[in-house]
């Protein structure tokens, strides 16, 4: 036997397999586990807490009673919740009349380079940035026919929030000058986005200030329109707390909408049963709305307007 077999072999180690730096750079499902965790927690369970509360008949105090469609049955007989349905109505295509045509010309006006612009812009984003429960108490103490803005300059105040003609129209205005300001930086980032050498084209085609806005401003802001659109009239079916401070849904019923309707049935009339089954009819309408509004304008299908510029 010679030396080299006498001689004991190396240790052999073995290396542990080295993971790819692929492997850490794709997504991981694990990585929305803390969004789908709250997604549950705060949309998923709630939900279906109200669905098994609206096939019952409860108080919040004394124990629930099953009543199984009871609720629905009442619900699609009773003539204030289709009132409240029409008010809501009024009010999504009340304020898309009002905030479109504001927003738009704004978001124009506000993305140019005029003097002074960027001070009437942080004017314009005011309201955008206060508490819409502060705003409803500002606005109802200013238009207040005894003591509001009016009166203090010696005029005839009106009693705009107690009148059923003058009310809604009051509160679309105010809900308007709340949210005009985020549609208008929908707007002014749009205009932002249109290519300079399209307007410069066109100036030296001759074309003025109004053949250049209907020309090429609008139809490349067509994704922002459908965009806003969509986020404003879903969004006209949760106001809440600005016709609650403002009205209370009143005088009479003149401003109950469907969200204030549900909170006066759950929280005042204590039938939170029907306010559930008035809460799930309200997400069925804004799904509906939404994937309406995604598959009939074309907000599904949109893509870049500046390609080929």
């Amino acid at each position: 036997m010679t030396a080299t077999e006498l001689r004991p072999a190396p240790p052999t180690t073995t290396e542990p397999p080295r993971r790819s730096a692929r492997h850490w750079t794709e997504p991981s499902t694990w990585f929305a586990a803390p969004a789908l965790v709250f997604f549950a927690a705060f949309v998923v369970v709630p939900i279906i807490v109200v669905v098994v509360l609206s096939t019952m008949d409860w108080n919040g105090i004394s124990a629930p009673r099953f009543t199984a469609l009871q609720n629905w049955t009442e619900l699609a007989t009773d003539s204030g919740m289709w009132h409240s349905v029409w008010v809501s109505l009024q009010v999504m295509v009340l304020c898309w009349a009002v905030q479109t045509p504001l927003s738009l010309l704004l978001g124009v006006y506000v993305a140019g380079t005029q003097k002074h612009r960027a001070v009437l812009a942080a004017l314009f984003f005011l309201p955008l940035v206060l508490s819409s429960t502060g705003i409803g108490i500002l606005w109802r103490n200013l238009v207040d026919p005894e003591f509001g803005v009016l009166p203090a300059l010696g005029l005839p105040g009106l009693n705009l929030l107690g009148d059923g003609n003058l009310a809604l129209h009051t509160l679309i205005f105010v809900v308007s000058w709340q949210f005009i300001p985020f549609h208008t930086l929908l707007y002014q980032a749009g205009v932002r986005q249109i290519p300079a050498q399209l307007y410069e084209a066109a100036e030296l085609d001759g074309a003025g200030p109004a053949q250049r806005f209907f020309r090429i401003t609008l139809p490349q802001l067509r994704n922002t329109v459908v965009t806003s659109s969509t986020l404003m009239l879903v969004g006209s079916l949760t106001y809440f707390d600005l016709f609650y401070v403002l009205s209370e849904g009143g005088p009479g019923d003149a401003t109950r909408i469907l969200p204030v309707n549900m909170y006066v049935t759950g929280f005042q009339q204590y039938q939170l049963g029907y306010a559930s089954a008035i809460a799930l009819f309200l997400v069925a309408l804004g799904t509906a709305l939404s994937l309406g509004l995604t598959k009939y304008s074309g907000f599904a299908r949109m893509r870049s307007e500046q390609e080929g510029a």
